[in-house]
Formats: C-alpha cells, sequence, structure tokens
C-alpha cells in the first residue's frame, strides 16, 4: 500500500513537503538478494557496477499470448545467443512477454482464475541455475508481477536466484523498444539501509 501525507505546505510553513509510505515491493521495482536470501545483501549494499549493465532482451510475448504460464526456458537464452553471440559478462537479462498490455487493469495483469490463483509469465528454475552455472549475469527482469510465474507455490526462481546476491526487477515496463542486444540498462535502485529492494527508475540506452 502506497500512502502520501502532506507534512508541510508552502502557504503554512513556506515550503512543500509529504511523508510518504509504501512496501517496498510496489509498481517497478528492485527485489534485491536479501528478499529472499538471509544474510544476502540488501539494496544499498549493491555496488553501483552491478546496476550499470549491458541488457539482453528474451522475447517471449508470442508464446505468452497463446500461454499465460509461458517461462523465459534455458533454450530460450541459447537461441537468444545463436542469434546475437554470447551473452555479455555482467549482462542483464529482461524476459519481454507483452504483459504490460494489460497494465490498465489490476484483473488483466494478475490474470487470476476461478481459483484465484493468477497465471502470468517469469523465469524457469532452470534458466535461473543455468545463469548462474554457465553465465556472468548480474541480474534479470521481467513485465509481470514476479520474477517466477503466476501460479509458483514455491517462488524457487526467486529462492535460487536472489540468494546468490543477484538481483531482479518486476513490473518493467517498454521491453518492446530495447533492442533485443547492444542496449545498456541502468537501474536506480533506493539507498535504504536494510532494505529488501524498493520502486526504482530503470532506463535503457542504445
Amino acid at each position: 500500500m502506497f500512502r502520501t501525507e502532506v507534512a508541510v505546505t508552502v502557504q503554512k510553513d513556506g515550503y512543500y513537503g509529504l511523508n510518504i509510505s509504501y512496501f517496498e515491493h510496489i509498481g517497478t521495482h528492485m527485489d534485491a538478494p536479501a528478499h529472499f536470501g538471509e544474510g544476502a545483501r540488501t539494496v544499498e549494499q549493491l555496488a553501483p557496477a552491478v546496476l550499470v549493465a549491458p541488457v539482453a532482451v528474451v522475447h517471449i510475448h508470442e508464446r505468452a499470448a497463446k500461454d499465460p504460464d509461458a517461462r523465459v526456458m534455458p533454450d530460450d537464452i541459447r537461441a537468444w545467443e545463436r542469434r546475437y553471440g554470447r551473452l555479455p559478462r555482467g549482462a542483464a537479462v529482461f524476459m519481454h512477454s507483452g504483459w504490460e498490455s494489460r497494465v490498465g487493469s489490476s484483473q488483466a495483469f494478475r490474470n487470476p482464475d476461478s481459483s484465484g490463483v493468477m497465471h502470468f509469465p517469469g523465469f524457469h528454475p532452470d534458466t535461473v541455475e543455468f545463469l548462474l552455472r554457465e553465465r556472468d549475469v548480474v541480474g534479470i527482469g521481467v513485465d509481470t508481477l514476479s520474477l517466477d510465474f503466476g501460479p509458483s507455490k514455491d517462488f524457487k526462481t526467486h529462492r535460487t536466484w536472489l540468494p546468490a546476491n543477484r538481483w531482479g526487477l518486476e513490473n518493467l515496463a517498454n521491453l518492446a523498444r530495447i533492442p533485443p542486444a547492444g542496449a545498456w540498462v541502468f537501474v536506480g535502485a533506493p539507498k535504504v539501509a536494510g532494505g529488501s529492494g524498493g520502486p526504482c527508475r530503470v532506463f535503457a540506452l542504445w
């Protein structure tokens, strides 16, 4: 829940300011390693060097249009590499599922079934295990609510990726506009002591 309260006004105090209260994991935001890893790095402990990275955008939007539970698989990474070359060292890997087209409706974005189970794309645990074992990747990102796909109950992608002192970004926008290869991403993460993540300004240059 995001709340704002007027703390001071120009008319009364000579300057304007708000008190702000929010849960860290809202909007476009970071999951810092500590979010799922006890003893892992909190958000302010992430080095600036890992917040600026070459970015690979993996497109699964065609598959996701037919299957809302589609996930980024190791073969998707291999297919990207066959076309664009091996993932750069220190890269970020973002999933473009086309889900941002649903952002105007909470119901469509969450996409629950009749039992309340949400259905949206994410990263398969096997894929993040592959990235950890075989590639030098600092972070992953999705245009959905979660790094894990909607029906997940064990959050294995989170539990595998984050405790390895890697970051994740959720609810990203405009991924279709970024080239699949050749762009750089800049993650404006909050610097809050002990934070498990928080809202981010994320932009790419190419």
